[in-house]
């Protein structure tokens, strides 16, 4: 699972959530920090309206909140979601004597991200791709 700064930074690039079963995210507070959600029609559903998108916290009483809008959460992408996201641009992932590299192809050219963890390495990569499409 990638970090919220990383999450942070992919948001700040532009990447947006549209909310579904199995999706992880926390909400983007100091004092929640570390503090991971997963969406859940049983606990927490993502209800959509004219205004926005709430995702609603369904009989839990273990926190005090009924809903948050999407806008205070932080989407953690999944490392399926993130090669997703890839789409064309990704090559391969390799596995290294440290962790993983995800090989992915910007402007006719292969670039390389090496990372301990795959979920990173995808992060990373998507990263450059998104910067590679503003510029």
């Amino acid at each position: 699972m990638i970090d919220e700064n990383l999450a942070r930074l992919l948001r700040a690039a532009g990447l947006r959530w549209q909310p579904a079963s199995g999706d992880t995210f926390a909400v983007d507070r100091p004092d929640m920090a570390g503090e991971h959600f997963t969406v859940s029609e049983m606990t927490i559903e993502p209800h959509h309206f004219d205004t926005g998108t709430i995702l609603g916290f369904n009989g839990t009483t273990e926190w005090a909140l009924d809903s948050l809008a999407v806008e205070d959460a932080l989407w953690i992408p999944r490392e399926d979601q993130l090669r997703e996201l890839l789409g064309g641009a990704f090559r391969h992932l390799a596995r290294t004597p440290d962790g993983y590299r995800v090989t992915i192809v910007v402007a006719d050219q292969e670039r390389y991200f090496e990372e301990p963890d795959a979920a990173t390495a995808y992060a990373q990569a998507l990263l450059a791709l998104i910067g590679a499409a503003v510029v």
